[in-house]
């Protein structure tokens, strides 16, 4: 089969690399693919907005099936498209993928299907925003979220009501995010550990993957803004089985009676004290959760693939290598703001040489000969071990192979799991 992968980051080329071991795979094409996917794959210069080029490329090339990595082709509604043209592809429905596209949306399902959640309120004008806020406590801390899709950046996490007036600012006047911005949900701020838990999806049925869990903000100790996510580990000894168990039956069972479609669900979760809440849906494989996750998986990546659009998922176990797997993020200096691209990277063949290493191409693009960074987030270093102190050792022992100028990353990754 020849198989397409849509998306330019860690994410996908991960997906490209779980795929490439599948002995029914015979062609990769990623479009349009990175630095690292380039190595396994055919990358093909289509852009993932591009979505009548993507479908006569796939027509052209007789592509078996498409997956798409990024969520703006599905909000865009691609999955309709190639579906209305007789191909296969993985992913959810324009009208599912609402569900991320909306965080208004999204707040409005969780309340049918009676998710817990927190308390939130939905405002379409910046002095609806700040009138609300001046009769709030003075004190009391905020997330303020853009409703649309902001390449996971549009989430501002607010320690008081000062703060949360700057966030509306930010995004409603500013426009940081763009339209993204021209609604705005403000909820309460929850505190906990957050945690991941992905689903395939085939209408309602699914198969949970293992948790993983992520580090969104910038800085160690979890300081500075939020970004796309900095690293992350898996399994997660936290989330026990009895809480994976709670989320099934109160968050993804309830969610996929009311929207039910073939994808991947992403729970972004936090674990309070009064127990697990939903922060965030998303319906694609996250990034870097995807790159901690699917080195563990041991099933052919393609069945599960098969499985969800046929519906016969329920046929398939999936089965998981009991050893841990840590990603360390390399991002370039200044992100989540502004930051340089064109850099050389230095050391990646000594890296990926390293036992039990992976490393993922995110922001990085091939140019006569060299590997160059072209994005925010650039590298994904992954490692495996039999402990979790194994696998970090490994992954910042290649990090320290890896350089190039203004290279920054968070040196804390998975640091509260290492004694398990």
């Amino acid at each position: 089969m020849k198989v397409l992968v849509i998306g330019s980051g860690g994410r996908e080329h991960a997906i490209v690399w779980k795929l490439a071991q599948s002995p029914r795979v015979t062609q990769i094409f990623c479009a349009p693919g990175n630095g690292g996917t380039g190595q396994l794959a055919e990358n093909v210069q289509i852009a993932v907005s591009d979505i009548d080029g993507l479908l006569a490329f796939a027509q052209e090339q007789q592509i078996g099936l498409t997956i798409v990595g990024p969520e703006a082709p599905l909000i865009d509604g691609i999955t309709d498209a190639f579906t209305q043209a007789g191909l296969r592809i993985f992913g959810p429905t324009a009208a599912a993928a609402r569900l991320e596209g909306s965080k208004i949306y999204g707040k409005e399902i969780m309340q049918r299907a009676g998710t817990p959640t927190a308390p939130y309120v939905a405002f379409y004008s910046a002095n609806d925003a700040f009138a609300w806020l001046a009769t709030q406590p003075e004190n009391k801390p905020w997330v303020v979220k853009a409703d649309g899709n902001a390449a996971g950046k549009g989430v501002l996490i607010c320690d008081d009501r000062s703060e949360a007036i700057d966030a509306v600012q930010t995004i409603m006047i500013a426009r940081e995010f763009g339209t993204a911005g021209d609604r705005i949900i403000i909820e309460e701020r929850l505190d906990g550990y957050e945690v991941s838990l992905l689903a395939i999806c085939s209408g309602t049925d699914f198969l949970v993957l293992d948790p993983a869990q992520d580090y969104k903000r910038i800085g160690e100790a979890d300081t500075g803004l939020n970004t796309g996510g900095m690293g992350n580990y898996s399994p997660a000894p936290d989330f026990s089985p009895e809480l994976i168990d709670f989320t099934i039956h109160q968050v993804i069972i309830p969610t996929l009676k009311e929207v039910p479609f073939t994808g991947v669900l992403f729970v972004g979760l936090i674990v309070t004290a009064e127990g697990p809440m939903v922060l965030e849906f998303n319906l694609r494989f996250g990034d870097p959760e995807t790159q901690v996750v699917l080195p563990r998986l041991e099933n052919d990546l393609l069945d599960l693939f098969d499985a969800a659009i046929d519906g016969t998922l329920t046929t398939i176990t999936p089965c998981w290598s009991p050893r841990k797997a840590v990603t360390v993020v390399l991002a370039a200096g200044g992100y989540p703001g502004q930051y340089a691209n064109g850099d050389e990277i230095q050391g990646l063949d000594e890296a990926s040489k390293l036992p039990d290493v992976l490393v993922f191409h995110a922001g990085s693009k091939a140019k006569d000969g060299q590997i160059l960074t072209n994005g925010g987030r650039v590298l994904n270093v992954t490692a495996l071990g039999d402990t979790f102190a194994q696998a970090i050792d490994r992954s910042y022992q290649a990090v320290n192979k890896i350089s190039w100028p203004g290279m920054t990353y968070r040196r804390d990754i998975a640091a509260r799991v290492r004694e398990h």
